[in-house]
């Protein structure tokens, strides 16, 4: 599989799991522009990256403006949600349970 090897939906997003092994989960992620604003407060840690585009997120009430090469890490039950993203953004997420 080649990371870069996607198309981008039309509208939400298109998650595909690379890897699950023990505690960890990593995923590839691609946005459109046309989102449904959703709050995640989930039970493990996760760190991102962004590889492709731009997004911002909402991270307990602050506003993260992310690009191409940002890397975030979010505690788990920490609320957040994605407020905005450019078509085509794309994230590797790994999931630390």
């Amino acid at each position: 599989m080649n990371i870069y090897d996607y198309l981008t939906p039309q509208s939400g997003e298109t998650l595909t799991t690379l890897l699950e092994h023990k505690n960890i989960k990593i995923n590839r992620i691609v946005s459109s522009d046309d989102l449904k604003v959703t709050e995640y407060a989930q039970e493990e840690d996760e760190w991102l990256v962004v590889l492709e585009g731009q997004a911002t997120l909402l991270l307990d009430n602050e506003e993260k403006e992310l690009s191409k090469g940002d890397t975030l890490f979010i505690p788990s039950k920490t609320p957040h949600r994605i407020l905005s993203t450019q078509p085509g953004t794309v994230w590797l997420t790994v999931h630390i349970f």
